[in-house]
């Protein structure tokens, strides 16, 4: 699967996710609009991982996959720990086809 990374979540989810086997790339920190981060979603055909609620409304209609992580602030060990318990169906999810996955 193909992850694109939001701006507020450390680079290093990137490398997390290739050691799953997938590609990932982080949009920056460069200042780039919501707008611009749902298009480069959309044209790379890739999933959104963000923390932003804006994306809710951004990638209607099904313009893009969004998992959306409300797990607050965390250090970047918590948030690798907090995303191993429920990786497996998360990846289950995406291979079922949801397009939308709300991670609490």
């Amino acid at each position: 699967m193909r992850f694109l990374v939001d701006a507020q979540l450390p680079p290093a989810l990137c490398g997390w996710l290739r050691a799953r086997g997938h590609e990932a790339e982080h949009v920056g920190a460069g200042g780039i609009g919501d707008d611009a981060i749902a298009r480069r979603a959309e044209q790379d055909a890739a999933i959104l991982i963000s923390k932003d609620e804006d994306f809710c409304t951004l990638l209607l209609p099904d313009r893009f996959g969004l998992l959306w992580l409300r797990c607050g602030n965390i250090t970047n060990p918590a948030l690798e720990q907090w995303l191993d318990a429920r990786w497996d169906q998360v990846e289950r999810w995406l291979v079922e086809g949801e397009r939308f996955i709300e991670l609490r």
